[in-house]
């Protein structure tokens, strides 16, 4: 960009005549405050159970707004995934007892491991509703085949 010689003059001129730098603004304690401000628990909360606490607290007839349900479900989810990277981090440090050739194929090829049967009484209903619930499981294998 070209200026016209008169014009690059006054450009000059008023460089050379600036005053002293320009003091930032004062902050406003009246100002209203930016959406990038956190400003309630609601806002701060990470523990999915707490932050349904406080929504429970500000909403008056118990309706909480979709953007703070979202929030709601994101945290859930965020503590299922942190719980299930616990667990899985828990079973692969713990040795293996079987040997390698024993381990359950990835894949869908099949079962090699044998569910373990609760300690309940004999003749006790939960026995037979464990029993019943197993050969249910069966049955479906059948199927799947």
């Amino acid at each position: 960009m070209s200026f016209d010689p008169r014009s690059l003059e006054r450009l000059k001129e008023l460089g050379r005549s600036l005053p002293e730098p320009i003091a930032p603004p004062q902050q406003n304690k009246d100002r209203p405050l930016k959406a990038t401000e956190k400003r309630h628990r609601i806002e701060t909360e990470d523990n999915p159970e707490r932050l349904f606490q406080e929504l429970m607290k500000a909403s008056s007839d118990g309706t909480v707004p979709e953007h703070l349900m979202a929030r709601l479900k994101e945290a859930e989810r965020h503590v299922a995934t942190q719980n299930k990277a616990k667990a899985k981090a828990q079973v692969q440090a713990l040795p293996s007892s079987q040997p390698l050739s024993r381990q359950p194929l990835r894949g869908g090829q099949g079962k090699t491991t044998r569910p373990s049967r609760p300690k309940v009484a004999a003749g006790s209903e939960e026995e037979s509703l464990y029993v019943a619930f197993g050969q249910l499981l069966l049955e479906d294998d059948e199927d799947c085949v």
